[in-house]
């Protein structure tokens, strides 16, 4: 009897996941004999996929979180070789996470495991000689950014765009929407984050800038699933405020604006055409390291998309609970920065291309199986 595909996907953190879990459903559906395991999320674990190690036990964030953890980091990375040789996957997904995946990348392709790349490092950013990693040892690249494709074909890798597929999750939950949230005032949302250390950072901030405006919003904070509900609850006992756990897309469907953390929530809260004020702090060294060594005008995904500033951006020492109230009210309903972000919204949508990407990704990965 002929053995059923085998894919083994990798991925680190929550973004990743959700990617990961969209595309093994959309891959299922072209190819149901497919076997899959991962190291991912409760995302990839709804989706049937066995999961031989959870992204909590993987997010380490900024250069001196992750030197701390080198350790367990190396333990992670040799857990993950000795599977991989028992068990021989037909292909291996390489999602996100380049710091690990790359290494796992360079060390796959010696032992003539084929792989497949899904969401590209940011080596236009910085480290752009990991390019050449990704030249030697990835089958190919699936990008979900319009400007990566340009990149990587400078340097003749074999890339892929099919546009972002946020958009699909997005359209997926409208489709489906049964929000029971309901409030008598409109919501401000805070997005601290998927990460303690974000947490730790950012979230008493936050708390300590939308105070003001809790006679007039309701409060609500989006709580990650892989962080127990105590962690905010101990953040936010002396605040009125809503916690919802797991549900992002529920607040951001009903939400007037937002401070959000940087990273994939900003284009999340953007594709729900919600005003938002984007917020980031570190270490004091790794945010020291990073504008030395990252070449990028801007932070969120947003911006960086567009390549403007279309969103308010408010790092490290820019990060005050003055400075977050005063972006508050310039995207408040009737000021003219509100309708400019949702302006700006319009094009950003139109540049990350029609629905069905995850579809048409899984379309071109399923074509590695065969001979």
């Amino acid at each position: 009897m002929e053995q059923s595909p085998y894919v083994y996907l990798v991925c680190g953190e929550a973004s990743g996941d959700l990617h990961a879990a969209n595309l093994v459903a959309a891959w299922k559906a072209i190819n149901p004999q497919i076997t899959f395991k991962a190291w991912g999320g409760d995302r990839l674990r709804e989706r049937g996929v066995e999961l031989e190690q959870h992204i909590s036990a993987m997010s380490f964030m900024g250069f001196i979180e992750v030197i701390q953890n080198l350790g367990t980091i190396r333990r992670q990375f040799k857990q993950l070789q000795k599977s991989l040789l028992v068990q021989k996957p037909d292909l291996l997904v390489l999602v996100d996470y380049p710091g690990f995946n790359l290494r796992m990348a360079k060390w796959a392709h010696a032992q003539g495991i084929k792989v497949l790349y899904y969401i590209s490092p940011t080596v236009w950013a910085w480290k752009q000689n990991r390019v050449y990693k990704i030249q030697k040892y990835v089958t190919k690249m699936y990008c979900i950014l319009p400007f990566e494709a340009e990149f990587y074909a400078k340097f003749g890798i074999e890339v892929a765009y099919f546009g972002h597929p946020l958009q699909d999750e997005i359209l997926s939950y409208r489709a489906k929407e049964t929000s029971q949230l309901s409030f008598s005032q409109p919501i401000l949302a805070l997005l601290p984050g998927s990460r303690r250390q974000e947490l730790a950072k950012k979230l008493p901030l936050m708390l300590a800038a939308t105070a003001p405006f809790k006679d007039t919003h309701q409060i609500v904070v989006a709580c990650a699933q892989s962080i127990p509900i105590s962690v905010y609850e101990a953040y936010c006992l002396q605040h009125d405020v809503f916690l919802c756990k797991a549900h992002t897309y529920d607040i951001l469907s009903k939400a007037e604006l937002a401070l959000v953390t940087s990273g994939t929530a900003t284009l999340e809260t953007a594709l729900f055409s919600v005003p938002q004020v984007v917020c980031y702090r570190g270490s004091a060294l790794s945010i020291w390291l990073a504008r030395k060594l990252v070449q990028i005008k801007y932070i969120s995904l947003v911006n960086l998309i567009l390549d403007k500033n279309a969103v308010p951006e408010l790092i490290q020492e820019d990060c005050t609970v003055e400075n977050m109230q005063n972006a508050l009210k310039q995207i408040m309903p009737g000021q003219q920065q509100r309708a400019e972000q949702l302006a700006n919204y319009e094009q950003l949508q139109g540049l990350l291309k029609q629905s069905g990407v995850s579809s048409r990704i899984a379309h071109s990965m399923n074509s590695y199986l065969t001979p």
